[in-house]
């Protein structure tokens, strides 16, 4: 059966033939057939030539391409895809037996920057958790769980589905095949968390965050330790670890802090120098003031503020909040580790803006070292967009 066409409007072709995976709906010249959400859909030049192959889309997104190379997408194609990020996550070291007992979970498929967008896998210690970004990813989860049980043979557990909140129309999260813990237990640099893979964000735990948090474990020897944002305490095992005089978590929600209570007592326990705070951040933060803070080093890891271009403005200026209260809040010398994981702030957004918040408070600043995401979240040269998280480690004074 012949497939739909996204004809590209004369000169709309650019992004195309750089590579780029995404086809807005404003290069695409007319549509040939009928294509349905999820669909493959085959993209053409105005002069008729094929030009890639991707997921059709009713959004401003029309197409997420799979492949400029070959019409051919089908379950061999997404086996050599899967075996090339399994192969690619194997030469970072994390299937190694002796690597695997102090850290067992990681992104084992990136959406673009593994050439599959629509689609992120990560690894929880056996357990694969599936999320889709696309309806045609996610109506190909039944083949994927079969692909992925021939690759990883005896290693892998149990495959579950996550993508009740990032699939248009809705799914259900759950297990797919396999055992089926309600909560599972992981490692990372030693430290064991506890992971509930239907209550949990993301797919159950922030993983491009991993070297970030050990770089808080080699910092944070004898200081007192602010966690913002602290979900289920990573960054705070980070640091107890690591061997801080005190370790205080901050989050909105009272599940996450109750499960990051249990993970630091899980690793350190009921005498660990700890406290796990229920809190909006911007009026925990407001309490304290220059040089009468205890803590002389803070991490700030909020959620997106800024959801799309629309709305960048205004998360722009949250972001700028939390930072000013932060740098007023530090003693001279204090460090501040912020970030931002919104897509639509540039490197540039992000620094103009801690520029502004640290006039604001009055503070010299230093920036220390600029924090990217872990390395089994490959940024695809073609795609700079996958490049979302943006941190810096700043020195206050």
């Amino acid at each position: 059966m012949t497939r739909p066409k996204l004809i590209i409007a004369h000169g709309r072709d650019k992004a195309l033939l750089r590579r780029h995976p995404w086809v807005f709906s404003g290069a695409v010249k007319r549509i040939e057939g009928t294509p349905q959400e999820g669909d493959l859909v085959d993209i053409h030049a105005s002069d008729g030539r094929w030009m890639a192959t991707g997921h059709y889309q009713d959004d401003s997104i029309l197409c997420k391409v799979l492949s400029f190379d070959t019409q051919q997408v089908d379950s061999n194609f997404f086996k050599q895809r899967f075996h090339s990020a399994i192969a690619y996550r194997e030469r970072l070291g994390f299937f190694d037996s002796q690597n695997s007992e102090l850290t067992n979970v990681f992104r084992l498929i990136h959406a673009e920057g593994d050439y599959l967008p629509g689609l992120v896998a990560d690894w929880y210690n056996g357990v694969l958790v599936l999320q889709a970004h696309s309806v045609g990813m996610h109506r190909l989860f039944p083949l994927f769980t079969d692909l992925f049980r021939q690759l990883l043979g005896d290693r892998l557990l149990a495959v579950f589905d996550k993508s009740a909140t990032t699939v248009p129309g809705g799914a259900t999260d759950g297990y797919l095949w396999g055992i089926e813990p309600q909560e599972h237990q992981i490692s990372e640099h030693g430290n064991q968390l506890l992971i509930n893979f239907f209550e949990g964000q993301k797919t159950g735990f922030f993983i491009d965050q991993r070297e970030n948090r050990e770089l808080v474990s080699q910092l944070a020897r004898g200081h007192r330790v602010l966690n913002c944002f602290g979900y289920t305490g990573g960054f705070s095992l980070a640091a107890l670890r690591g061997g801080a005089a005190y370790v205080e978590t901050v989050d909105i929600s009272k599940k996450a802090i109750e499960l990051c209570n249990r993970n630091v007592q899980l690793n350190f326990g009921s005498d660990a120098p700890h406290r796990g705070t229920v809190a909006d951040v911007l009026q925990y933060l407001a309490k304290f003031e220059f040089q009468n803070s205890k803590f002389d080093f803070i991490i700030l890891d909020p959620p997106a503020f800024a959801k799309n271009h629309r709305s960048l403005q205004q998360g722009l200026k949250g972001y700028r909040a939390i930072n000013q209260r932060a740098m007023e809040a530090l003693p001279s010398g204090g460090l501040l580790m912020t970030f931002s994981c919104s897509q639509a702030v540039s490197r540039d957004d992000f620094q103009t803006m801690l520029f502004t918040a640290a006039m604001n408070a009055g503070r010299r600043v230093r920036i220390v070292r600029r924090l990217p995401h872990a390395m089994d979240h490959p940024v695809s040269i073609h795609h700079p967009e996958g490049e979302y998280l943006k941190g810096l480690l700043l020195q206050v004074e």
